[in-house]
């Protein structure tokens, strides 16, 4: 049969709300990987701000597949005609879950060095030593694989996610998620609060615990809400969890430099400062 359209046929009808979502998404893919970028380029390494800096590689990495597949999207709704493939739609939401777990990753890294730093400073008036750092970051990083190739294996498994056992395998990577990552870093950061608010010298809590809190929770939730996405239980759109994916990768460079209160001219110099302030504090 012909392909071209009879007359009074409409071919393509476009799908204003794809189209809006897509056009907001492509903008802030551009101002994360510039955000990013800049964290890469401006953070001083150190003992902390390495996992702050794995966070902005992952987050980077992610924004620089997510701006393409972005035109590609707006490409599909104004052709309407599909042009990703479905196994590249595949690896992108694979990449967002792998961004979202890194960050809970090394954010529960962060959390715990600080704890074991300051436990062993109350207790033995000395720093961490190094080897138990390492013993600790070698746990965390064979935590991480397990569940990294746990995610794809079920996923891979369960492509339909409607039957019980799916369910249950990730209701379970959840929970593991929750418990070993998410919940640990949270309670600790709450009590440093606590201390700070009710103890006897009352204090500001310090800006790398509210930063640390916030990140962790905003993944978390991020984290939740793609699984009710999977299972079809929120009423929003995949495009929606994608742009929400997106504003949590580019929304953390500008959560940095806020905190780090950055509000003299912008430059160079006191950018670096309001990070430096945030993390070395």
């Amino acid at each position: 049969p012909s392909a071209s359209p009879t007359k009074g046929d409409d071919p393509c009808e476009t799908d204003v709300t794809n189209v809006a979502i897509h056009s907001v998404t492509l903008p802030i893919c551009l101002c994360g990987l510039v955000g990013n970028g800049a964290v890469l380029w401006l953070m001083v390494m150190n003992n902390i701000t390495e996992f702050i800096f794995d966070l902005a590689v992952a987050d980077f990495l992610f924004l620089l597949f997510a701006l393409p597949s972005t035109l590609l999207f707006l490409l599909e709704d104004v052709s309407c005609s599909p042009i990703m493939p479905l196994m590249y739609l595949s690896f992108l939401f694979q990449l967002s879950m792998f961004s979202c777990y890194w960050a809970l990753f090394r954010l529960t890294a962060i959390s715990a060095t600080l704890d074991m730093d300051k436990l062993c400073w109350l207790c033995c008036r000395y720093d961490v030593p190094q080897r138990l750092l390492w013993v600790v970051k070698c746990v965390q990083f064979w935590a991480f694989f397990a569940l990294f190739t746990a995610i794809p294996t079920v996923t891979l498994l369960c492509p339909a996610h409607e039957q019980e056992h799916c369910r249950a395998g990730f209701t379970s990577i959840f929970a593991v998620i929750l418990l070993v990552f998410a919940a640990p870093v949270l309670i600790s950061r709450a009590i440093n609060f606590i201390k700070a608010k009710c103890g006897s010298q009352q204090r500001q809590p310090t800006r790398r615990d509210i930063l640390i809190f916030l990140l962790v929770l905003s993944t978390l939730l991020l984290n939740l809400w793609n699984i009710l996405q999977l299972f079809g239980y929120t009423g929003l759109s995949s495009q929606v969890c994608f742009l929400l994916a997106c504003i949590h990768s580019t929304i953390k460079p500008f959560i940095y430099f806020l905190a780090g209160k950055c509000w003299r001219p912008c430059s160079v110099r006191s950018l670096r400062n309001s990070l430096r302030r945030v993390f070395e504090e």
